[in-house]
């Protein structure tokens, strides 16, 4: 038994192989097998380049597809192979390397593709082919029109031995003479066809200039015309041709005949409308695709006033968990389960049902009164999915998440609908799935805020678009300023100055904030080492930097605070670094250990938002933590006077805890004297807040510290 394949050319080639033997049987070359696989190689390579791009191209696809026109591989069979090969042995031979389920997605992608590049080949070659057989048809035609005047033996030669169809009819439209391959066409014999008239061979399928082009040829204000006809056979079928009609005239110029040139064409319509079809339906579920859903939402984009469309976008909920449980064969019969269950819920007129790939569908209504129509239609569906799917013995129970955009027509573009749909229905699947949201214009601007600033936020840290903004620490007895707390800010090129509410959940979903986190580190330790040299005494003792619950289980965040520290040449101890209660709530020892380290060193940990989560007061006690920081709503109530006794009571029984346990506390959010005054004599040992100055520039912060110090 031979080995498998080692480097990837030799996977690359096995590949080949594999096609090649599946196509060649079906192909009309005068090439060997193995010479038909060095051609099928560079077609080959071009799939395995296109599978790995980082962005598909759908043109390299198409490029493939019109490879095998070019290679004579132009029986449909040789397509449906080639696809089979595709679909089977692509990802297996050419993408050992990458997320199988992403590939397996490209590839599918890629087999519509050429699909598409196929039929456009074809149709192209077939033109080409047309054209000829025209200019072959006009060039019988003059010397038929000889014949008639010269020599009826030539006339006779040339008539009986043409491959193509010939009849002969007087003005009137009856039938005089036709030739055998026009008889085989029709299926007929002669003493069938003779006695016919040519106005009889009407069918439902004519364009309507066809008898318009026929009426002004035998009143001889045309010499000829070509269109493409279809014509009724004996035994019910339909004879597709490319027909040409010209008029012959006598020796004196008058009309006199009609010569009709037939090209059988049926097979090649029936190709291609296979074509279509495979390049407009799904695989798997014999579904419309998405180029097919894309053509008929932009027919409804584009119809007529006072007509209106109402799109339903389905996700199932779940469904890769089912795919990576019980194998891909088992997900494929589930979604061709599903897909009949759709297509049972959208049958009235103006309805279909489309698989845009994966786990995704849309359902399509147009007409006048859509608002209520895709309601019932969205209803149809969720229904639909309440029964379970037996897969493999198995009872799987499928939910979906539904976006419904509804309105009119004439208003938006396909790729802004579907794009507005998709975000409806990823907010459906947010808030808990198995339900359908209806689109809101706010939501989806949000959305699309959202989505733009998750993708600037990687380029903007290497831009230099982030800033750090500076709010004091003010001592409650004395008033000096005893630090700072750094607060990260975006000056984004378009929105302007945006807060870390706006930025720092992005961030933290797609893993930025590490990074982030560091660059705030070590620009807030660089400000705290400069307030030391230039100002001594009088600058700010301490930087507080905020530290995410993402920072915190990051495995290098004791090394990169001990590099920068020693980077910068300054104490531990001139660095807090502050963490919400929330993100300690239940934390193990692991959590906890890092922390632990830190605080070993010098460096102070606050505990921030001190207050609002649910915490056992008694996990202080294991809890690294020197500083507590009161939530800002305690302080909200000291705003009105006399303040509340409840309160002032809550916030001395913390501060007096806080203080047996050697903890530091400090309040946010002080606005006023009264405020500040309250916390003092409650034993509060710092505040920052808007009483003493908003966050701002370094040097905002070096005034007030100076002040302090003077006076």
């Amino acid at each position: 038994m031979s080995a498998e394949p080692d480097g990837p050319e030799d996977r690359l080639r096995r590949f080949a192989t594999i096609w090649s033997r599946a196509v060649f049987p079906v192909t009309s070359t005068s090439l060997t097998r193995p010479e038909f696989e060095e051609q099928l190689l560079p077609l080959a390579r071009r799939l395995s380049q296109a599978l790995h791009t980082r962005t598909l191209d759908a043109d390299e696809g198409r490029a493939v597809g019109a490879g095998l026109v070019t290679a004579h591989c132009t029986d449909p069979e040789a397509l449906s192979r080639s696809m089979d090969c595709v679909h089977a042995y692509l990802v297996l031979y050419c993408g050992e390397d990458g997320d199988q389920e992403d590939l397996r997605a490209r590839a599918a992608r890629l087999q519509h593709a050429m699909a598409a590049g196929y039929a456009q080949a074809l149709r192209e070659r077939t033109l080409a082919e047309q054209e000829a057989i025209s200019a072959a048809a006009l060039k019988a035609q003059g010397v038929v029109a000889q014949a008639l005047h010269a020599s009826e033996a030539r006339f006779r030669a040339v008539f009986e031995g043409a491959a193509i169809g010939i009849g002969i009819a007087d003005l009137e439209g009856n039938i005089l003479q036709v030739n055998g391959a026009l008889l085989r066409m029709f299926g007929l014999t002669d003493q069938m066809i003779r006695g016919r008239r040519v106005q009889e061979w009407t069918h439902p399928e004519d364009a309507p200039q066809t008898w318009t082009l026929y009426d002004e040829l035998v009143r001889g204000e045309r010499e000829h015309y070509h269109v493409e006809k279809a014509f009724s056979r004996p035994d019910g079928t339909a004879l597709w041709t490319n027909l040409t009609v010209s008029l012959l005239r006598d020796a004196d110029g008058n009309p006199q005949y009609q010569l009709a040139l037939m090209e059988d064409t049926t097979e090649r319509r029936l190709l291609n409308l296979r074509l279509r079809y495979e390049a407009t339906h799904d695989a798997l579920t014999g579904l419309p695709n998405r180029t097919f859903f894309f053509e008929r939402l932009e027919k409804a984009l584009s119809a007529a006033a006072g007509q209106r469309f109402g799109l339903c976008y389905l996700d199932l909920d779940g469904f890769k968990a089912i795919n990576d449980s019980l194998g891909h064969a088992a997900g494929d019969r589930l979604l061709v389960e599903i897909a009949d269950r759709l297509q049972a819920c959208a049958t009235a007129p103006g309805e279909m049902v489309a698989r845009l790939g994966g786990d995704e569908f849309v359902a399509l209504t147009t007409g006048t009164s859509t608002e209520r129509e895709v309601d019932e239609l969205a209803e149809r569906i969720m229904n639909a999915l309440v029964t379970p799917v037996s897969v493999d013995g198995r009872e799987l129970l499928v939910r979906g998440s539904i976006g419904i955009v509804e309105g009119p027509a004439g208003e938006r573009t396909p790729a802004e609908v579907l794009r507005s749909a998709d975000i409806t229905m990823y907010r459906a699947k947010s808030a808990g799935g198995n339900r359908y949201e209806l689109a809101d214009e706010e939501a989806d601007a949000r959305a699309i805020t959202r989505h733009g600033l998750t993708t600037a936020l990687p380029t903007a840290l290497e831009r230099g678009e982030f800033f750090i903004e500076y709010q004091p620490l003010v001592h409650l007895g004395d008033g000096s300023v005893r630090g700072a707390e750094a607060l990260v800010r975006w000056l984004h090129p378009q929105h302007g100055v945006l807060g870390p509410d706006r930025f720092i959940p992005l961030a933290e979903h797609t893993g930025l904030i590490v990074p982030l986190g560091r660059w705030v580190l070590e620009q807030s330790v660089r400000q705290a080492r400069e307030w030391r040299e230039r100002y001594d005494d009088a600058g700010p003792m301490r930087i507080n930097v905020n530290l995410s619950p993402c920072q915190l289980t990051h495995p290098g965040l004791v090394q990169d605070t001990v590099d920068i520290l020693e980077r910068m040449g300054v104490p531990p101890d001139v660095l807090c670094l502050e963490v919400t209660e929330s993100a300690l709530i239940g934390a193990d020892d692991d959590l906890l250990k890092p922390l632990r380290r830190l605080a070993e060193m010098g460096v102070d940990i606050a505990l921030d938002d001190f207050g609002t989560g649910y915490s056992n007061l008694a996990n202080l006690r294991r809890l690294p933590v020197s500083i507590l920081k009161l939530d800002r709503s305690f302080t909200q109530s000291m705003q009105q006077f006399p303040a509340d006794p409840v309160d002032l009571k809550i916030v001395e029984g913390i501060v007096s805890l806080a203080h047996s346990l050697d903890l530091a506390v400090t309040v946010e959010g002080v606005e006023t004297g009264a405020q500040a005054e309250q916390l003092r004599i409650l034993g509060c040992d710092t505040a920052q807040g808007w009483y003493y100055a908003r966050p701002g520039p370094p040097e905002r912060l070096h005034e007030l510290a100076l002040v302090d110090a003077t006076g």
